[in-house]
């Protein structure tokens, strides 16, 4: 089994393509098959498949047997497995950022006006 680094890197560079980020956003509305991933674009059945095979590598989406159809599932737990690292960096540097407006904002008024202590002028 991969590590979540492996995960993380696999699913980053799957969603890395365009037609990939459709089939995703289409399979959010639920599950669908290849020739109803295929239908908006302009590349051939086996195309679609490939980017699936991608996504499920990644696994950001997965496939069942309903008969004669396969139909492909989003992954939502890849999903926020994705999202959860991206908002760790995101909460830091947040933080780093309220740091710096706390340093660069001008002073309040009531710091302004108030004569410095006897103990600030020491």
């Amino acid at each position: 089994m991969s590590t979540a680094e492996e995960r993380v890197d696999l699913g980053f560079t799957a969603l890395a393509d365009p037609v990939r980020r459709a089939i995703i956003a289409r399979l959010s509305r639920g599950p669908a098959t290849v020739n109803e991933l295929a239908e908006p674009f302009g590349i051939s059945l086996q195309a679609v498949s490939k980017h699936i095979q991608v996504l499920e590598h990644a696994g950001l989406v997965t496939r069942t047997r309903d008969a004669q159809r396969r139909p492909v599932h989003l992954n939502p737990a890849a999903l926020e497995a994705l999202t959860a690292w991206i908002d760790r960096y995101r909460l830091v540097h947040e933080q780093r950022f309220r740091r710096l407006d706390a340093v660069l904002s001008p002073p309040s008024a009531t710091e302004v006006d108030t004569p410095p202590t006897e103990q600030e002028q020491s």
